[in-house]
């Protein structure tokens, strides 16, 4: 008996120290990522996102959405420029030379319908931040949960109008923010570049880990000097981020993708293609 009761509660002492391990490594999260081109521009003046540095040089920039298949559901990460500049023959010209000339030669919209995604399809969707060209087509998912930082959500928009429809379902976050649960999706909160500007911090099972920058960081040598844009709402809220991505990306042993980056995502594989 003393040997039967002792075999048995190794076995007990097995199961359970076994069983949580095999429910993590079976419960699937992220499956596929989606790169999709939501504009394309010109910078007239790109010393203001490099302050004293390339006066009156002008770059390419790239607007980037991405789209998540997670075992809970669609989920997507900023929404470009609007699909209605697609159809403006000379693109949307800024109010100042010195800021990006936009053209949308995507919409979002057909991107979404090659993938056999209808726009109800997504559940949840989040913004890095609330400047037109990241919000262009929130309203095209008038029922998914938008998770902004309730500070950004917050932050008067021109003539103190809201920066969102007060009906679109949202979820306002005060920091970080596991989306599924289950650590394969989470928000970081990174402030500085708009009050509550947020990045994204991926894990696919073969790609590894990523973080999308949002607007946190705008180009590569960007990141690599640590210049704050001179229309920043905060230099040093935006120099805590970077530093936070920073170790973030040491930590996970992950890849920044840069939003804006045109050099880089021309290295990326885009939509239909994907990462998994």
């Amino acid at each position: 008996m003393i040997r039967t009761s002792a075999l048995v509660a190794v076995l007990l002492s097995a199961v359970v120290s076994v069983a949580p391990g095999q429910a993590q490594s079976a419960k699937p999260g992220v499956e596929k990522l989606y790169i999709l081109n939501c504009g394309e521009g010109v910078a007239g003046d790109i010393s203001r996102w490099t302050p004293g540095v390339n006066e009156g040089k002008s770059m390419d920039f790239v607007d980037t959405c991405y789209l998540i298949k997670h075992a809970q559901g669609w989920f997507l990460w900023d929404t470009g420029i609007p699909d209605a500049v697609a159809a403006m023959p000379n693109g949307l010209p800024p109010a100042d030379p010195k800021a990006v000339y936009w053209r949308r030669p995507k919409t979002l919209a057909a991107q979404l319908d090659q993938l056999g995604v209808k726009p109800s399809d997504v559940k949840a969707m989040a913004v890095s931040h609330t400047h037109p060209d990241h919000i262009g087509n929130v309203e095209m998912f008038p029922t998914a949960m938008l998770y902004v930082q309730k500070a950004e959500y917050e932050w008067p928009g021109a003539n103190n109008a809201p920066r969102f429809k007060p009906e679109h379902p949202v979820t306002k976050l005060d920091g970080d923010r596991d989306v599924f649960g289950d650590g394969s999706i989470t928000i970081l909160s990174t402030p500085g570049h708009t009050p509550g500007h947020q990045s994204l911090l991926i894990k696919l099972p073969k790609t590894g880990a990523l973080v999308l920058s949002g607007d946190a960081v705008h180009f590569k040598s960007n990141w690599d000097n640590r210049g704050v844009p001179v229309n920043n709402f905060s230099k040093e809220q935006t120099l805590a981020s970077m530093q936070k991505i920073a170790d973030t990306l040491t930590k996970e042993n992950a890849q920044l993708w840069i939003n804006h980056d045109k050099a880089q995502r021309d290295g990326l594989k885009m939509s239909p293609e994907f990462y998994d």
